[in-house]
């Protein structure tokens, strides 16, 4: 919603300030399928050349996914922060062999299903139940685990920014193909030098459309598109890190209800429930 304000708002600005400037609007309509042919042309065919086919499809899947409104809200947080509390309080009651079925089955077991948001979410029950499952073994300690976690919530790191690094460097050489077509724009009226002034003008105007496109779609649409994705990927990775934290302070010894508190607190302000919300929340869902 807030994307296509955004990108509704620029071309207002800048195409209305345009017109009551006097510009002749016309002008750049005739030209601009043919410069967005050549640019748009020109950057999809780098676009594919410098990424790996598992990146183009993370792109477009990312990209998609920024139209979206954010799915990491308050709410996902304290339902997330729920099942942690359900799964931790029946190993603290029963003994950490008690949740092993629900470990190696999370979509039969039910305190996953409980929670249809994150218990049916893939990466939150995949990260979730492989460092359950360690716990249950017993054979690696906090410390080896905490390494492990981090190694992986790195990985998911590079790869959700590798979408961020491939749209950046389109946004970079917008400009340039911007440039590229205004060139080939020229090459073209110079080619017609003998035409009347009226004609050479229009064609000018023409092949500065390519210029003038290159800079807007790199700078108000692609870089800013680019954020987006880097914001999205930020939120995903939050998530990781309060599964994280709350697990290791289960191994450290503290009780569930601490636990979550611990994961609570890496959560960003704006999303993060107060101790009370999410008390109240648990205490709903026993």
């Amino acid at each position: 919603m807030f994307l296509i304000l955004g990108y509704v708002l620029s071309l207002i600005c800048v195409f209305g300030v345009f017109i009551l400037h006097g510009g002749k609007i016309g002008v750049v309509l005739t030209a601009l399928p043919f410069e967005m042919a050549t640019i748009g042309g020109a950057a999809v065919g780098a676009f594919i050349v410098n990424n790996q086919p598992k990146v183009l499809k993370a792109t477009l899947a990312s990209v998609k996914n920024a139209i979206k409104s954010s799915k990491y809200t308050k709410a996902r947080y304290m339902e997330l922060m729920a099942l942690l509390y359900d799964i931790l309080q029946k190993a603290r009651k029963e003994g950490l062999m008690a949740i092993e079925q629900d470990v190696e089955e999370p979509h039969e077991s039910e305190i996953f299903k409980k929670y249809p948001n994150v218990g049916t979410d893939h990466h939150v029950v995949e990260f979730m139940t492989d460092y359950l499952r360690m716990m249950v073994s017993g054979n690696l300690n906090s410390h080896e685990i905490e390494a492990l976690m981090e190694s992986e919530i790195d990985t998911h790191h590079e790869e959700a920014h590798a979408p961020v690094a491939a749209l950046n460097r389109v946004a970079g050489g917008l400009p340039a193909f911007g440039i590229v077509a205004a060139v080939l724009g020229v090459v073209n009226t110079m080619g017609s030098v003998g035409q009347p002034p009226s004609v050479l003008g229009a064609m000018v105007g023409s092949a500065l459309v390519g210029t003038f496109l290159g800079i807007l779609l790199a700078y108000a649409f692609v870089e800013p598109l680019a954020g987006l994705v880097e914001q999205k990927a930020a939120d995903a990775a939050k998530e990781l890190q309060c599964i994280k934290t709350t697990l290791l302070a289960s191994m450290q010894g503290y009780n569930p209800a601490t636990a979550i508190e611990f994961g609570r607190k890496v959560l960003f302000s704006t999303d993060r429930p107060t101790f009370l919300e999410l008390e109240d929340h648990v205490r709903g869902k026993k």
